[in-house]
């Protein structure tokens, strides 16, 4: 069970670390993030 929530935290990092580099840096800027950013953001969102 661990390993499958281990797994699915992993996805949910990855799916918001490629929606969020999407955003040129002016959408960036606007939500009050720098691209550097992203995988601290991305980290929390699991």
């Amino acid at each position: 069970m661990n390993l499958i929530r281990s797994y699915a935290s992993w996805r949910k990092y990855r799916e918001t670390c490629v929606e969020l580099n999407k955003l040129s840096e002016r959408e960036l800027n606007d939500i009050g993030m720098a691209r550097g950013d992203i995988p601290v953001v991305a980290r929390r969102a699991v």
